[in-house]
Protein backbone atom coordinates (compact mmCIF):
# COMPACT_ATOMS: atom_id res chain seq x y z
CA UNK A 1 0.00 0.00 0.00
CA UNK A 2 1.26 3.46 -0.90
CA UNK A 3 2.14 5.70 2.03
CA UNK A 4 -0.04 8.58 0.86
CA UNK A 5 -1.73 11.03 3.23
CA UNK A 6 -5.10 9.54 2.34
CA UNK A 7 -3.97 6.00 3.23
CA UNK A 8 -2.39 7.22 6.45
CA UNK A 9 -5.65 8.86 7.55
CA UNK A 10 -7.62 5.75 6.63
CA UNK A 11 -5.19 3.61 8.68
CA UNK A 12 -5.56 5.88 11.73
CA UNK A 13 -9.35 5.77 11.47
CA UNK A 14 -9.32 1.96 11.29
CA UNK A 15 -6.95 1.85 14.27
CA UNK A 16 -9.35 4.01 16.32
CA UNK A 17 -12.32 1.81 15.36
CA UNK A 18 -10.44 -1.37 16.32
CA UNK A 19 -9.49 0.13 19.70
CA UNK A 20 -13.11 1.11 20.34
CA UNK A 21 -14.34 -2.39 19.45
CA UNK A 22 -11.69 -4.02 21.66
CA UNK A 23 -12.63 -1.69 24.51
CA UNK A 24 -16.34 -2.54 24.07
CA UNK A 25 -15.60 -6.28 23.97
CA UNK A 26 -13.44 -5.95 27.09
CA UNK A 27 -16.15 -4.01 28.92
CA UNK A 28 -18.78 -6.56 27.90
CA UNK A 29 -16.59 -9.43 29.13
CA UNK A 30 -16.01 -7.65 32.46
CA UNK A 31 -19.74 -6.90 32.84
CA UNK A 32 -20.57 -10.57 32.25
CA UNK A 33 -17.83 -11.61 34.69
CA UNK A 34 -19.07 -9.31 37.47
CA UNK A 35 -22.68 -10.39 36.88
CA UNK A 36 -21.65 -14.04 37.19
CA UNK A 37 -19.53 -13.35 40.28
CA UNK A 38 -22.58 -11.89 42.02
CA UNK A 39 -24.30 -15.30 41.89
CA UNK A 40 -23.79 -18.37 44.08
CA UNK A 41 -22.39 -20.31 41.13
CA UNK A 42 -19.84 -17.61 40.45
CA UNK A 43 -18.46 -17.31 43.98
CA UNK A 44 -15.88 -20.05 43.35
CA UNK A 45 -14.66 -18.10 40.32
CA UNK A 46 -14.28 -15.08 42.60
CA UNK A 47 -11.76 -16.80 44.88
CA UNK A 48 -9.95 -18.20 41.85
CA UNK A 49 -9.74 -14.70 40.38
CA UNK A 50 -8.41 -13.30 43.67
CA UNK A 51 -5.72 -15.98 43.89
CA UNK A 52 -4.71 -15.43 40.26
CA UNK A 53 -4.39 -11.67 40.73
CA UNK A 54 -2.26 -12.28 43.84
CA UNK A 55 0.04 -14.66 41.92
CA UNK A 56 0.32 -12.27 38.98
CA UNK A 57 1.42 -9.51 41.34
CA UNK A 58 4.17 -11.55 43.00
CA UNK A 59 6.00 -13.25 40.11
CA UNK A 60 8.04 -15.29 42.65
CA UNK A 61 7.47 -18.58 40.84
CA UNK A 62 8.89 -17.06 37.65
CA UNK A 63 12.42 -16.58 39.02
CA UNK A 64 14.56 -17.58 36.06
CA UNK A 65 18.00 -17.12 37.61
CA UNK A 66 19.30 -18.76 40.78
CA UNK A 67 22.58 -19.07 42.63
CA UNK A 68 24.86 -22.08 42.78
CA UNK A 69 26.19 -23.47 46.07
CA UNK A 70 29.01 -20.87 46.01
CA UNK A 71 26.64 -17.92 45.58
CA UNK A 72 27.35 -17.28 41.89
CA UNK A 73 24.30 -16.31 39.81
CA UNK A 74 23.38 -18.81 37.09
CA UNK A 75 21.61 -17.42 34.03
CA UNK A 76 21.53 -20.10 31.32
CA UNK A 77 18.54 -22.45 31.29
CA UNK A 78 20.73 -25.56 31.35
CA UNK A 79 22.75 -24.42 34.39
CA UNK A 80 19.59 -23.38 36.28
CA UNK A 81 17.99 -26.78 35.64
CA UNK A 82 21.18 -28.58 36.69
CA UNK A 83 21.29 -26.58 39.95
CA UNK A 84 17.67 -27.39 40.85
CA UNK A 85 18.30 -31.07 40.14
CA UNK A 86 21.55 -31.04 42.12
CA UNK A 87 19.91 -29.35 45.14
CA UNK A 88 16.84 -31.57 45.41
CA UNK A 89 18.66 -34.78 44.49
CA UNK A 90 21.09 -34.15 47.33
CA UNK A 91 18.31 -33.11 49.73
CA UNK A 92 16.17 -36.17 49.05
CA UNK A 93 18.92 -38.76 49.06
CA UNK A 94 21.06 -37.65 51.99
CA UNK A 95 20.63 -39.63 55.20
CA UNK A 96 21.84 -38.53 58.65
CA UNK A 97 24.18 -40.79 60.56
CA UNK A 98 22.35 -43.27 62.76
CA UNK A 99 22.83 -46.35 64.85
CA UNK A 100 21.81 -49.51 63.05
CA UNK A 101 19.21 -51.53 64.93
CA UNK A 102 20.44 -54.87 66.20
CA UNK A 103 17.15 -56.13 67.56
CA UNK A 104 14.31 -56.97 65.23
CA UNK A 105 10.58 -56.86 65.76
CA UNK A 106 8.03 -59.57 65.14
CA UNK A 107 5.92 -59.04 62.05
CA UNK A 108 2.14 -59.35 62.26
CA UNK A 109 1.15 -61.97 59.71
CA UNK A 110 -2.60 -61.81 59.32
CA UNK A 111 -5.13 -61.93 56.54
CA UNK A 112 -6.45 -58.56 55.42
CA UNK A 113 -9.90 -57.90 54.00
CA UNK A 114 -10.49 -56.91 50.41
CA UNK A 115 -11.07 -53.25 49.61
CA UNK A 116 -14.77 -52.42 49.75
CA UNK A 117 -16.68 -49.95 47.59
CA UNK A 118 -17.67 -47.82 50.59
CA UNK A 119 -13.97 -47.32 51.43
CA UNK A 120 -13.32 -46.01 47.93
CA UNK A 121 -16.38 -43.73 48.12
CA UNK A 122 -15.12 -42.22 51.39
CA UNK A 123 -11.64 -41.71 49.93
CA UNK A 124 -13.13 -40.01 46.85
CA UNK A 125 -15.24 -37.75 49.05
CA UNK A 126 -12.15 -36.65 50.99
CA UNK A 127 -10.24 -35.71 47.82
CA UNK A 128 -10.44 -32.00 46.99
CA UNK A 129 -11.14 -30.83 43.47
CA UNK A 130 -9.14 -28.25 41.55
CA UNK A 131 -5.71 -29.51 42.62
CA UNK A 132 -2.64 -29.75 40.38
CA UNK A 133 -2.32 -33.13 38.67
CA UNK A 134 0.64 -35.50 38.64
CA UNK A 135 2.56 -36.88 35.63
CA UNK A 136 -0.40 -39.03 34.48
CA UNK A 137 -2.57 -35.89 33.95
CA UNK A 138 -5.68 -37.60 35.39
CA UNK A 139 -7.43 -35.27 37.87
CA UNK A 140 -9.64 -36.66 40.61
CA UNK A 141 -12.59 -34.86 38.98
CA UNK A 142 -12.57 -37.57 36.28
CA UNK A 143 -13.33 -40.25 38.86
CA UNK A 144 -15.91 -38.08 40.61
CA UNK A 145 -17.76 -37.42 37.34
CA UNK A 146 -17.89 -41.14 36.48
CA UNK A 147 -19.77 -41.90 39.70
CA UNK A 148 -20.45 -45.56 40.51
CA UNK A 149 -18.62 -46.77 37.40
CA UNK A 150 -15.45 -45.18 38.78
CA UNK A 151 -16.03 -46.68 42.23
CA UNK A 152 -16.35 -50.16 40.75
CA UNK A 153 -13.26 -49.75 38.57
CA UNK A 154 -11.13 -48.28 41.38
CA UNK A 155 -12.23 -50.95 43.85
CA UNK A 156 -11.16 -53.64 41.39
CA UNK A 157 -7.86 -51.84 40.67
CA UNK A 158 -7.03 -51.31 44.36
CA UNK A 159 -7.76 -54.95 45.16
CA UNK A 160 -5.34 -56.02 42.43
CA UNK A 161 -2.70 -53.71 43.90
CA UNK A 162 -3.38 -55.04 47.41
CA UNK A 163 -3.19 -58.65 46.26
CA UNK A 164 -0.03 -58.26 44.18
CA UNK A 165 1.60 -55.65 46.47
CA UNK A 166 2.68 -53.87 43.29
CA UNK A 167 1.26 -50.56 42.10
CA UNK A 168 1.40 -49.26 38.50
CA UNK A 169 4.82 -47.95 37.44
CA UNK A 170 3.31 -44.61 36.41
CA UNK A 171 2.43 -43.93 40.07
CA UNK A 172 6.12 -44.03 41.02
CA UNK A 173 6.80 -40.85 39.08
CA UNK A 174 6.17 -37.36 40.41
CA UNK A 175 6.85 -33.72 39.58
CA UNK A 176 8.58 -31.56 42.20
CA UNK A 177 7.59 -27.89 42.29
CA UNK A 178 9.78 -25.48 44.32
CA UNK A 179 7.62 -23.18 46.48
CA UNK A 180 9.25 -20.06 47.93
CA UNK A 181 9.10 -19.88 51.74
CA UNK A 182 8.55 -16.09 51.61
CA UNK A 183 11.74 -15.42 53.54
CA UNK A 184 15.39 -15.10 52.61
CA UNK A 185 17.06 -14.74 49.21
CA UNK A 186 14.63 -15.55 46.38
CA UNK A 187 17.56 -16.80 44.27
CA UNK A 188 18.74 -19.36 46.85
CA UNK A 189 17.45 -22.92 46.42
CA UNK A 190 17.54 -23.49 50.20
CA UNK A 191 14.72 -20.96 50.62
CA UNK A 192 12.32 -23.14 48.62
CA UNK A 193 10.20 -26.05 49.79
CA UNK A 194 9.68 -28.86 47.31
CA UNK A 195 6.10 -30.07 46.90
CA UNK A 196 5.50 -33.23 44.90
CA UNK A 197 2.68 -33.42 42.39
CA UNK A 198 1.68 -37.07 42.44
CA UNK A 199 -0.92 -39.12 40.62
CA UNK A 200 -4.39 -38.37 42.03
CA UNK A 201 -5.30 -42.04 41.61
CA UNK A 202 -2.33 -43.00 43.77
CA UNK A 203 -3.45 -40.46 46.38
CA UNK A 204 -6.84 -42.18 46.41
CA UNK A 205 -5.04 -45.48 47.04
CA UNK A 206 -3.05 -43.82 49.85
CA UNK A 207 -6.24 -42.55 51.49
CA UNK A 208 -7.75 -46.03 51.46
CA UNK A 209 -4.59 -47.46 53.07
CA UNK A 210 -4.40 -44.58 55.58
CA UNK A 211 -7.99 -45.14 56.75
CA UNK A 212 -7.18 -48.80 57.44
CA UNK A 213 -3.92 -48.01 59.26
CA UNK A 214 -5.62 -45.47 61.52
CA UNK A 215 -7.97 -48.21 62.75
CA UNK A 216 -5.00 -50.36 63.76
CA UNK A 217 -2.42 -47.88 65.08
CA UNK A 218 -3.03 -45.93 68.28
CA UNK A 219 -1.03 -42.70 68.34
CA UNK A 220 -0.09 -41.18 71.72
CA UNK A 221 -2.11 -38.30 73.21
CA UNK A 222 0.91 -35.98 72.93
CA UNK A 223 0.61 -35.94 69.12
CA UNK A 224 -1.81 -33.23 67.91
CA UNK A 225 -0.82 -33.13 64.25
CA UNK A 226 -3.16 -34.68 61.66
CA UNK A 227 -5.08 -36.56 64.35
CA UNK A 228 -8.90 -36.84 64.32
CA UNK A 229 -10.70 -34.47 66.72
CA UNK A 230 -7.44 -32.60 67.42
CA UNK A 231 -6.12 -29.38 65.91
CA UNK A 232 -3.68 -26.54 66.46
CA UNK A 233 -6.13 -24.75 68.77
CA UNK A 234 -5.96 -27.62 71.29
CA UNK A 235 -2.16 -27.48 71.46
CA UNK A 236 -2.03 -23.67 71.61
CA UNK A 237 -4.65 -23.56 74.36
CA UNK A 238 -2.91 -26.28 76.42
CA UNK A 239 0.38 -24.36 76.31
CA UNK A 240 -1.24 -21.00 77.10
CA UNK A 241 -3.21 -22.36 80.06
CA UNK A 242 -0.10 -24.09 81.47
CA UNK A 243 1.86 -20.82 81.22
CA UNK A 244 -1.01 -18.90 82.82
CA UNK A 245 -1.23 -21.26 85.81
CA UNK A 246 2.49 -20.95 86.53
CA UNK A 247 2.39 -17.18 86.15
CA UNK A 248 -0.55 -16.93 88.56
CA UNK A 249 1.30 -19.16 91.03
CA UNK A 250 4.46 -17.02 90.76
CA UNK A 251 6.49 -20.06 89.68
CA UNK A 252 8.89 -20.51 86.80
CA UNK A 253 7.99 -22.64 83.79
CA UNK A 254 10.73 -23.62 81.35
CA UNK A 255 9.82 -24.40 77.73
CA UNK A 256 12.03 -25.60 74.89
CA UNK A 257 10.72 -25.50 71.32
CA UNK A 258 12.60 -28.22 69.43
CA UNK A 259 13.30 -27.87 65.72
CA UNK A 260 14.12 -30.93 63.59
CA UNK A 261 16.24 -30.42 60.49
CA UNK A 262 14.34 -31.35 57.31
CA UNK A 263 12.29 -33.84 59.30
CA UNK A 264 10.22 -35.35 56.45
CA UNK A 265 13.17 -35.54 54.06
CA UNK A 266 15.46 -37.30 56.55
CA UNK A 267 13.26 -40.12 57.88
CA UNK A 268 15.24 -43.36 57.29
CA UNK A 269 12.93 -45.78 55.53
CA UNK A 270 14.25 -48.75 57.51
CA UNK A 271 13.09 -46.91 60.66
CA UNK A 272 9.67 -46.38 59.08
CA UNK A 273 9.25 -50.11 58.40
CA UNK A 274 10.44 -50.92 61.95
CA UNK A 275 8.04 -48.40 63.55
CA UNK A 276 5.10 -49.67 61.49
CA UNK A 277 5.76 -53.26 62.57
CA UNK A 278 6.23 -52.23 66.21
CA UNK A 279 2.90 -50.37 66.06
CA UNK A 280 1.14 -53.62 65.15
CA UNK A 281 0.60 -52.98 61.44
CA UNK A 282 -0.03 -56.16 59.46
CA UNK A 283 2.94 -57.20 57.33
CA UNK A 284 0.75 -57.03 54.23
CA UNK A 285 0.29 -53.28 54.73
CA UNK A 286 4.00 -52.81 55.49
CA UNK A 287 4.84 -54.39 52.13
CA UNK A 288 2.19 -52.27 50.39
CA UNK A 289 3.72 -49.06 51.82
CA UNK A 290 7.22 -50.29 50.98
CA UNK A 291 6.06 -50.71 47.39
CA UNK A 292 4.90 -47.06 47.33
CA UNK A 293 8.51 -46.03 47.98
CA UNK A 294 10.16 -48.58 45.66
CA UNK A 295 11.90 -47.07 42.62
CA UNK A 296 10.31 -43.66 43.19
CA UNK A 297 11.67 -40.95 40.94
CA UNK A 298 10.91 -37.33 40.24
CA UNK A 299 11.72 -34.28 38.10
CA UNK A 300 11.88 -30.62 39.16
CA UNK A 301 9.56 -28.24 37.31
CA UNK A 302 10.98 -24.72 37.46
CA UNK A 303 10.49 -21.45 35.56
CA UNK A 304 12.96 -22.46 32.82
CA UNK A 305 11.61 -25.94 32.19
CA UNK A 306 11.84 -29.44 33.59
CA UNK A 307 14.99 -31.14 34.87
CA UNK A 308 16.18 -34.65 34.17
CA UNK A 309 14.63 -37.43 36.25
CA UNK A 310 16.36 -38.66 39.43
CA UNK A 311 15.72 -41.27 42.13
CA UNK A 312 14.38 -40.49 45.62
CA UNK A 313 15.64 -43.03 48.16
CA UNK A 314 15.40 -41.25 51.55
CA UNK A 315 12.56 -39.67 53.50
CA UNK A 316 8.80 -39.41 53.10
CA UNK A 317 7.01 -38.09 50.02
CA UNK A 318 6.15 -34.39 50.36
CA UNK A 319 2.59 -33.82 49.14
CA UNK A 320 1.56 -37.42 49.83
CA UNK A 321 -1.81 -38.13 51.49
CA UNK A 322 -0.26 -40.88 53.63
CA UNK A 323 3.01 -39.20 54.72
CA UNK A 324 1.64 -37.14 57.67
CA UNK A 325 0.28 -40.27 59.34
CA UNK A 326 3.45 -42.27 58.64
CA UNK A 327 5.49 -39.48 60.21
CA UNK A 328 3.23 -39.55 63.29
CA UNK A 329 3.83 -43.32 63.56
CA UNK A 330 7.61 -42.79 63.46
CA UNK A 331 7.55 -40.00 66.06
CA UNK A 332 5.22 -42.03 68.28
CA UNK A 333 7.63 -44.96 68.42
CA UNK A 334 10.88 -42.97 68.62
CA UNK A 335 9.64 -40.74 71.47
CA UNK A 336 8.11 -43.57 73.50
CA UNK A 337 10.89 -43.69 76.10
CA UNK A 338 11.41 -39.92 76.51
CA UNK A 339 8.05 -38.17 76.20
CA UNK A 340 6.08 -37.05 79.23
CA UNK A 341 2.34 -36.68 79.51
CA UNK A 342 0.66 -33.77 77.76
CA UNK A 343 1.03 -30.76 78.13
CA UNK A 344 4.61 -31.29 79.43
CA UNK A 345 5.36 -32.79 76.03
CA UNK A 346 3.37 -31.81 72.95
CA UNK A 347 3.99 -32.66 69.31
CA UNK A 348 2.35 -31.31 66.18
CA UNK A 349 4.01 -33.45 63.49
CA UNK A 350 7.65 -32.29 63.80
CA UNK A 351 6.91 -29.26 66.04
CA UNK A 352 7.89 -30.37 69.55
CA UNK A 353 7.60 -28.43 72.81
CA UNK A 354 9.09 -29.72 76.08
CA UNK A 355 8.12 -28.09 79.40
CA UNK A 356 9.45 -28.49 82.94
CA UNK A 357 9.45 -26.72 86.31
CA UNK A 358 13.24 -26.34 86.41
CA UNK A 359 15.89 -25.31 83.91
CA UNK A 360 18.05 -28.31 84.81
CA UNK A 361 15.20 -30.72 84.19
CA UNK A 362 14.20 -29.25 80.82
CA UNK A 363 17.87 -29.29 79.77
CA UNK A 364 18.15 -32.95 80.74
CA UNK A 365 14.93 -33.78 78.87
CA UNK A 366 16.17 -31.92 75.77
CA UNK A 367 19.41 -33.91 75.77
CA UNK A 368 17.47 -37.18 76.10
CA UNK A 369 15.27 -36.21 73.14
CA UNK A 370 18.33 -35.32 71.07
CA UNK A 371 20.03 -38.63 71.87
CA UNK A 372 16.96 -40.75 71.05
CA UNK A 373 16.12 -38.95 67.80
CA UNK A 374 19.67 -38.65 66.44
CA UNK A 375 20.37 -42.28 67.25
CA UNK A 376 17.61 -43.16 64.77
CA UNK A 377 18.50 -40.76 61.97
CA UNK A 378 16.62 -37.57 62.90
CA UNK A 379 18.60 -34.42 63.70
CA UNK A 380 17.82 -31.65 66.22
CA UNK A 381 18.78 -28.20 64.93
CA UNK A 382 20.73 -26.42 67.67
CA UNK A 383 20.54 -23.07 65.87
CA UNK A 384 16.74 -23.12 65.44
CA UNK A 385 15.75 -24.74 68.76
CA UNK A 386 14.66 -22.00 71.20
CA UNK A 387 14.16 -21.70 74.97
CA UNK A 388 11.70 -19.54 76.90
CA UNK A 389 11.27 -19.05 80.65
CA UNK A 390 7.84 -18.00 81.99
CA UNK A 391 7.74 -15.81 85.12
CA UNK A 392 11.54 -15.69 85.11
CA UNK A 393 13.48 -14.73 88.21
CA UNK A 394 16.89 -13.08 88.09
CA UNK A 395 19.80 -15.20 86.96
CA UNK A 396 17.89 -18.27 85.79
CA UNK A 397 20.24 -18.49 82.78
CA UNK A 398 19.62 -20.53 79.65
CA UNK A 399 19.79 -24.20 78.67
CA UNK A 400 22.53 -25.96 76.73
CA UNK A 401 22.45 -28.55 74.00
CA UNK A 402 25.67 -30.51 73.57
CA UNK A 403 27.54 -27.77 75.40
CA UNK A 404 26.16 -24.96 73.21
CA UNK A 405 23.74 -22.36 74.57
CA UNK A 406 20.22 -22.59 73.15
CA UNK A 407 18.82 -19.26 71.95
CA UNK A 408 16.72 -17.67 74.70
CA UNK A 409 13.61 -15.74 73.61
CA UNK A 410 10.87 -13.67 75.22
CA UNK A 411 8.30 -14.68 72.63
CA UNK A 412 7.81 -17.62 70.29
CA UNK A 413 5.51 -18.27 67.35
CA UNK A 414 3.99 -21.64 68.25
CA UNK A 415 1.83 -23.18 65.51
CA UNK A 416 1.17 -19.71 64.10
CA UNK A 417 0.22 -18.12 67.45
CA UNK A 418 2.67 -15.91 69.38
CA UNK A 419 3.17 -16.82 73.06
CA UNK A 420 5.05 -14.42 75.37
CA UNK A 421 7.12 -15.24 78.44
CA UNK A 422 5.24 -12.61 80.49
CA UNK A 423 1.88 -14.22 79.66
CA UNK A 424 0.61 -11.14 77.82
CA UNK A 425 -1.04 -11.29 74.39
CA UNK A 426 -0.24 -7.82 73.01
CA UNK A 427 2.25 -9.19 70.47
CA UNK A 428 -0.24 -11.81 69.29
CA UNK A 429 -2.89 -9.11 68.70
CA UNK A 430 -0.43 -7.11 66.59
CA UNK A 431 0.46 -10.29 64.65
CA UNK A 432 -3.26 -10.93 63.99
CA UNK A 433 -3.67 -7.39 62.66
CA UNK A 434 -0.63 -7.92 60.42
CA UNK A 435 -2.02 -11.28 59.24
CA UNK A 436 -5.29 -9.54 58.41
CA UNK A 437 -3.54 -6.92 56.29
CA UNK A 438 -1.52 -9.64 54.55
CA UNK A 439 -4.78 -11.44 53.71
CA UNK A 440 -6.35 -8.17 52.56
CA UNK A 441 -3.44 -7.52 50.18
CA UNK A 442 -3.89 -10.97 48.66
CA UNK A 443 -7.46 -10.16 47.60
CA UNK A 444 -7.29 -6.38 47.29
CA UNK A 445 -7.86 -6.63 43.54
CA UNK A 446 -11.32 -8.04 44.24
CA UNK A 447 -12.10 -6.04 47.40
CA UNK A 448 -11.31 -2.71 45.73
CA UNK A 449 -13.07 -3.47 42.43
CA UNK A 450 -15.98 -1.00 42.22
CA UNK A 451 -18.18 -3.23 40.08
CA UNK A 452 -18.25 -6.08 42.60
CA UNK A 453 -21.14 -5.79 45.05
CA UNK A 454 -20.59 -5.02 48.75
CA UNK A 455 -22.23 -8.35 49.65
CA UNK A 456 -19.65 -10.34 47.67
CA UNK A 457 -16.82 -8.17 49.01
CA UNK A 458 -18.03 -8.90 52.53
CA UNK A 459 -18.03 -12.63 51.87
CA UNK A 460 -14.48 -12.56 50.47
CA UNK A 461 -13.40 -10.44 53.43
CA UNK A 462 -14.92 -12.85 55.99
CA UNK A 463 -13.41 -15.89 54.27
CA UNK A 464 -9.87 -14.64 53.63
CA UNK A 465 -9.11 -11.64 55.84
CA UNK A 466 -11.16 -12.16 58.97
CA UNK A 467 -10.27 -15.86 59.14
CA UNK A 468 -6.59 -14.84 59.35
CA UNK A 469 -7.33 -12.27 62.07
CA UNK A 470 -9.35 -14.71 64.18
CA UNK A 471 -6.82 -17.57 64.06
CA UNK A 472 -6.03 -18.80 67.57
CA UNK A 473 -7.86 -15.93 69.34
CA UNK A 474 -10.27 -18.35 71.04
CA UNK A 475 -7.31 -19.27 73.27
CA UNK A 476 -6.52 -15.65 74.21
CA UNK A 477 -8.05 -13.45 76.93
CA UNK A 478 -8.47 -10.15 75.12
CA UNK A 479 -8.69 -6.83 76.95
CA UNK A 480 -11.05 -4.12 75.72
CA UNK A 481 -8.12 -2.13 74.35
CA UNK A 482 -6.82 -5.11 72.36
CA UNK A 483 -10.28 -5.92 71.02
CA UNK A 484 -10.60 -2.29 69.96
CA UNK A 485 -7.21 -2.48 68.20
CA UNK A 486 -8.47 -5.39 66.09
CA UNK A 487 -11.77 -3.67 65.26
CA UNK A 488 -10.06 -0.41 64.24
CA UNK A 489 -7.87 -2.34 61.77
CA UNK A 490 -10.90 -4.21 60.45
CA UNK A 491 -12.91 -1.04 59.84
CA UNK A 492 -9.97 0.53 58.03
CA UNK A 493 -9.88 -2.46 55.65
CA UNK A 494 -13.65 -2.35 55.12
CA UNK A 495 -13.57 1.39 54.36
CA UNK A 496 -10.80 0.83 51.80
CA UNK A 497 -12.83 -1.98 50.22
CA UNK A 498 -16.02 0.08 49.96
CA UNK A 499 -14.26 3.25 48.78
CA UNK A 500 -15.25 5.21 51.88
CA UNK A 501 -13.02 7.55 53.91
CA UNK A 502 -13.50 9.03 57.39
CA UNK A 503 -14.12 12.41 55.72
CA UNK A 504 -17.37 10.96 54.34
CA UNK A 505 -18.60 10.78 57.97
CA UNK A 506 -20.31 7.43 57.49
CA UNK A 507 -20.96 5.52 60.72
CA UNK A 508 -19.20 2.22 61.45
CA UNK A 509 -22.53 0.40 61.83
CA UNK A 510 -23.48 1.37 58.27
CA UNK A 511 -20.10 0.15 56.95
CA UNK A 512 -20.55 -3.23 58.67
CA UNK A 513 -24.17 -3.52 57.55
CA UNK A 514 -23.34 -2.76 53.92
CA UNK A 515 -20.65 -5.47 53.85
CA UNK A 516 -22.72 -7.87 56.02
CA UNK A 517 -19.83 -8.09 58.51
CA UNK A 518 -20.57 -8.23 62.26
CA UNK A 519 -18.39 -6.88 65.06
CA UNK A 520 -15.08 -8.72 65.31
CA UNK A 521 -15.26 -8.90 69.12
CA UNK A 522 -18.57 -10.76 68.86
CA UNK A 523 -17.02 -13.21 66.39
CA UNK A 524 -14.13 -13.88 68.80
CA UNK A 525 -16.59 -14.73 71.59
CA UNK A 526 -18.64 -16.84 69.19
CA UNK A 527 -15.52 -18.76 68.10
CA UNK A 528 -14.56 -19.28 71.75
CA UNK A 529 -17.98 -20.73 72.60
CA UNK A 530 -17.97 -22.92 69.49
CA UNK A 531 -14.56 -24.33 70.38
CA UNK A 532 -15.63 -24.85 74.01
CA UNK A 533 -18.61 -26.89 72.83
CA UNK A 534 -16.34 -28.86 70.49
CA UNK A 535 -14.07 -29.73 73.45
CA UNK A 536 -16.96 -30.64 75.75
CA UNK A 537 -18.45 -33.06 73.22
CA UNK A 538 -15.26 -35.10 73.01
CA UNK A 539 -14.12 -37.84 75.30
CA UNK A 540 -11.67 -36.84 78.03
CA UNK A 541 -8.61 -37.20 75.83
CA UNK A 542 -6.85 -33.82 75.76
CA UNK A 543 -5.53 -31.37 78.38
CA UNK A 544 -7.93 -28.75 77.00
CA UNK A 545 -10.69 -30.45 79.00
CA UNK A 546 -8.86 -30.38 82.33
Amino acid sequence: MDRTEENRQEYKELQRRVKREVSKAKQKAYDELYTRLDTREGEKDLYRLARQRDRDGKDVQQVRVIKDRDGRVLTSEESVQRRWKEYFEELMNEENEREKRVEGVNSVEQKVDKIRKDEVRKALKRMKSGKAVGPDDIPVEVWKCLGEAAVEFLTSLFNRVLESERMPEEWRRSVLVPIFKNKGDVQSCSNYRGIKLMSHTMKLWERVVEARLRKVVEICEQQYGFMPRKNTTDAIFALRILMEKYRDGQRELHCVFVDLEKAYDRVPREELWYCMRKSGVAEKYVRVVQDMYERSRTVVRCAVGQTEEFKVEVGLHQGSALSPFLFAVVMDQLSEEVRQESPWTMMFADDIVICSESREQVEENLERWRFVLERRGMKVSGSKTEYMCVNEREGSGTVRLQGEEVKKVQEFKYLGSTVQSNGECGKEVKKRVQAGWNGWRKVWGVLCERKISARIKGKVYRTVVRAAMLYGLETVSLRKRQESELEVAELKMLRFSLGVTRLDRIRNEYIRGTAHVGRLGDKVREARLRWFGHVQRRENETPAQD
